[in-house]
């Protein structure tokens, strides 16, 4: 019989499914092993070839940890919250979770047919009220929660409150909003209810403020930094700007220094470390406070140099900071004003990495130095931001090439208190530390480590400063102006938000009829007409019922797409439990993801806000450990080869690949499924795929027309997406699990190229061969051969160890090699074939199952132990001796090593190839080494 993977594949994966082949057990002797995936984002285009990639590898590793005797939990859900169900939704007025739905089901059925080994009893969905209950949970936990600096943890706000009553806030060291006044335990007592209410709001991990934030007008909503690419939304490219909004935020910064520590202790790839470390930006300095002439308020500045604080010569404003109108005197107003509205259109990514452009403008203002009591002029420049440290900078030209910038451009004043620095062409910046003060009262002379601790100790004493630690990782702003996403469980009275409790949960997203913010820009929630809250009755009821004294409105922002994605991973270990978002036995069971497989892009977004969610959780004491994943690979993209014609600017001619010297032409893209492997483009098909090609011109190379190729990232937009099911019809899924694998080590990128598919498809026929010859089952009860034992035993400690180190390309590598050697030695012993289908089945668990079972096995081979390797089968027991007449070496010769030196000479000298070279002649001398080489004097 021949190898038919169609009929193969369909056979076990029902088998799969109708035993629930890979449920995991919360309850097990055996030592535990938690592999988990990235969930994916259910999107109408359903998966490529490039996103099983991950999903791949993780399988091939859960199922070789199921053959070590692992209780494996290898989960699967969905992502299912997201932007583009609701843009559909908008166009079209389908419900975003019809559309999901439909997603789901076609990813369920791609997923399905790769043959995964996922636990589908644990399933999750974010958008589901059962799920997302628990996301609005852990929400109301930040939300009456508060973080304590002397323990370094979150602690229950009702601690805060008792710390008030007692002592008002002298004993209470905690992480507040900057603006938090001090009191006293009496006037704590005095304060109106609403009035506590606020001052709760500077102290809690999840807090209402006015905040600066990304404004996407065409999406309506609010997008987080990583969200927004090169100045424009990451989903549709629309433009983004500046605007200040009442939004939900939760304190991350609170938790930067324990973030960063906790790097240290898992193992992650590097360079995402970096990238986390990077984006935290812990800065190490001083804070130091400028008062205003003529005004009350005072300009906060951070400083990594407070050693160059007598250089200062002007200070540069964030556009954004409230406090610039304050200052702006009328003469400069307008000038003042439309500088904030361009700067508003630019995102801070874009005003961070422009550094040619100089702008600014002179707010009419003065600070007075702390020390001189010199005047300084205030500006306002964007390449300020609000966001990083205090939005505000002190600027020293003649130690920061960007302030020297500024200063020369607008002819501003440079100071050079550096001893022998040149600072006619450019800042002194490269030996700045080791370089002694000059023009700079009490620091003259004194270097940076030196002048470093006295300025600080200086401007402590003075009360104008103090030395501190930065961070430039911000408050993650937590509101979205959309519909599909999880309610926040909030209701305002008077204007402050109040908690639902865990009883009133989950609060579910309301019917609306529409899905755009409302005519006066509130968020699509502002549609629903059943969106209130009765504190009475403890349910939703009709918006007329809100003028009731009882009756009150809903929070109408919903949660961001990383809330559900945060914590996801302790869902899977207990996915049905109705009373806690996870039990303490199966947290203590599991305790925590083993390895995690995902992709890089998330470093700042998922991979970063988890981690704080996991340590808070932590600190509340409903989780085991503070890092959820020991290790982390992110798996590279599989790239596309994209397919390009050309054509002649202005006109509707086509041009052949070979003909475009020398012309003026634009590349314009073709979908690959119309070229063939030699890069010929089929013109008939072409002009049925879109209409702009039915009257066009094409210029050909001998009567052919020839694409440009070019490896980019895999994308519909790009007309390179190749559809995994149609591997799947022609090779099978095992073919396409190993011919990914193949491609090279999984983290790298590297481009897909269906011509090399067939390659790995040969080799299981080629497996399959081993077994039948035609329809004849060939398989034997010989004993097997050194050979043929030394071929396996060589295979089973490469793929061992390969696996082990997560080098899935090598592994296949070995089993081809270790087939064709087999095929060689025309080997068919049960004795070497059974423990070699073991090997190949966690790449290739379809065709392994069904020979398993060919093989006389009556159950799976899922949990069978994996092969171990007898190093008495890897013993060389010849060797092949250079054989040299004089120092020459003329032949070689294999011999046993068990022979002793005259059984060598013997050997050698009935080989007739010896007489040749003897020439009649006798030796003189014998030199052997033993396993070395035998030398011939003559």
């Amino acid at each position: 019989m021949g190898y038919d993977f169609q009929t193969i594949e369909a056979k076990w994966r029902a088998y799969w499914a109708k035993n629930q082949a890979f449920k995991a057990d919360n309850q097990s002797d055996l030592p535990k092993y938690y592999v988990l995936d990235m969930f994916p984002y259910p999107s109408g285009d359903g998966l490529h070839v490039g996103h099983p990639l991950g999903y791949i590898a993780s399988d091939i590793f859960s199922r070789y940890k199921r053959h070590k005797g692992f209780n494996v939990l290898h989960p699967q859900g969905y992502d299912s919250f997201g932007l583009p169900a609701e843009q559909y939704a908008i166009q079209t007025g389908q419900h975003p979770q019809i559309t999901t739905e439909t997603n789901i089901n076609r990813y369920r059925e791609q997923l399905d047919r790769m043959g995964f080994s996922f636990d589908w009893s644990r399933e999750v969905r974010t958008s589901q009220p059962d799920y997302y209950k628990w996301t609005q949970w852990i929400f109301l936990q930040l939300f009456n929660a508060y973080y304590d600096t002397k323990e370094n943890k979150a602690l229950p706000i009702t601690q805060l409150i008792h710390l008030f009553e007692n002592d008002g806030t002298s004993k209470v060291e905690a992480v507040r909003d900057s603006d938090a006044s001090d009191f006293s335990a009496d006037e704590w007592a005095q304060f109106s209810d609403e009035q506590k209410q606020h001052i709760l709001l500077q102290y809690r991990l999840t807090y209402l403020s006015d905040t600066e934030v990304n404004w996407c007008p065409a999406l309506g909503t609010v997008l987080a930094n990583d969200e927004i690419i090169n100045g424009v939304s990451e989903r549709g490219g629309h433009a983004v700007t500046k605007k200040k909004m009442k939004q939900w935020s939760m304190r991350i910064g609170a938790y930067a220094e324990r973030l960063l520590q906790g790097l240290e202790t898992i193992d992650w790839p590097e360079p995402l470390k970096e990238m986390q470390r990077n984006w935290i930006g812990k800065s190490v300095g001083a804070s130091v406070r400028f008062q205003i002439q003529n005004h009350p308020e005072q300009i906060e500045v951070f400083t990594t140099r407070p050693d160059t604080l007598f250089g200062v010569t002007f200070m540069t404003l964030a556009p954004e900071l409230d406090l610039v109108r304050q200052i702006t005197t009328a003469e400069q107003k307008q000038e003042v004003e439309e500088y904030i509205d361009k700067a508003s259109k630019r995102s801070e990514r874009e005003r961070m990495a422009d550094v040619k452009s100089i702008s600014g403008v002179f707010t009419g203002a003065f600070a007075i130095h702390p020390l001189t009591q010199e005047l300084i002029p205030i500006w306002i420049g964007d390449y300020v931001l609000a966001g990083y440290g205090t939005g505000a900078v002190m600027a020293v030209p003649c130690g920061d090439q960007r302030d020297y910038d500024f200063a020369k451009h607008f002819e501003l004043p440079i100071k050079n208190i550096f001893e022998g620095a040149d600072i006619r062409e450019a800042a002194f910046t490269e030996k700045s530390e080791t370089v002694a003060l000059q023009h700079s009262d009490f620091l003259n002379g004194l270097t940076y480590a030196t002048a470093m601790k006295k300025v600080i100790a200086h401007i402590e004493a003075k009360g104008c400063g103090k030395g501190t630690i930065n961070y430039r990782l911000r408050d993650a702003i937590f509101s979205r102006q959309r519909y599909w996403g999880e309610p926040i469980p909030i209701y305002y009275k008077n204007g402050l938000p109040q908690a639902l409790s865990l009883k009133h949960l989950p609060l579910e997203l309301p019917e609306v009829e529409q899905y755009l913010p409302t005519p006066d820009g509130a968020p699509p929630l502002g549609n629903a007409t059943n969106w209130a809250w009765d504190e009475k009755k403890e349910k939703v009821v009709s918006n007329a019922l809100i003028d009731h004294k009882s009756v009150f409105p809903l929070e109408l922002n919903t949660m961001p797409g990383w809330a559900g994605s945060s914590w996801y991973f302790y869902r899977y270990m207990d996915a049905k439990n109705k009373e806690n978002f996870v039990s303490k036995e199966a947290a203590n069971y599991w305790r925590e993801v083993d390895l995690y497989l995902g992709g890089s892009e998330h470093a700042t977004g998922h991979l970063l806000y988890s981690r704080f969610w996991q340590k808070f959780l932590f600190d509340k004491g409903l989780l085991p450990v503070e890092e959820y994943a020991k290790k982390l690979i992110n798996q590279g993209m599989i790239l596309g080869t994209s397919a390009f014609i050309y054509r002649k600017t202005g006109t509707q001619t086509y041009l052949s690949k070979g003909l475009i010297e020398g012309e003026t032409v634009e590349p314009i893209r073709v979908h690959i499924s119309l070229v063939n492997s030699a890069d010929e483009l089929d013109l008939e098909e072409l002009k049925k795929w879109q209409p702009q090609f039915e009257s066009a011109t094409f210029e050909l190379e001998n009567g052919k027309c020839f694409v440009h190729r070019e490896v980019e990232k895999m994308s519909k937009s790009k007309y390179n997406v190749v559809n995994p099911d149609e591997i799947c019809d022609t090779y099978g899924a095992d073919t396409l699990r190993m011919y990914e694998m193949f491609l090279g080590p999984i983290e790298q990128a590297k481009p897909w190229n269906t011509a090399g598919i067939s390659g790995v498809h040969n080799f299981l026929k080629k497996y399959w061969r081993l077994f039948y010859n035609e329809d004849t089952w060939i398989v034997n009860e010989n004993q097997a051969g050194k050979k043929e034992l030394k071929v396996l035993h060589e295979t089973i400690k490469k793929v061992s160890t390969d696996i082990e180190n997560f080098s899935f390309n090598t592994c296949v590598s070995s089993l081809m090699i270790c087939v064709n050697e087999l095929t060689n030695l025309e080997c068919h012993s049960k004795e070497i074939l059974t423990p070699l289908t073991l090997l190949l089945a966690p790449f290739a668990p379809h065709i392994a199952e069904e020979i398993w079972e060919k093989l006389g096995n009556t159950s799976s081979l899922i949990s069978v132990p994996f092969p171990l390797v007898n190093e008495a089968h890897l013993v060389e027991d010849t060797k092949n001796y250079p054989v040299s007449f004089n120092g020459k070496m003329r032949y070689t010769i294999p011999l046993s090593l068990s022979l002793d030196n005259q059984a060598i000479q013997e050997a050698v000298l009935a080989d007739k190839r010896t007489a040749e070279y003897l020439g009649g002649k006798t030796p003189k001398k014998w030199i052997i080494v033993p396993n070395k080489i035998i030398n011939i004097v003559i």
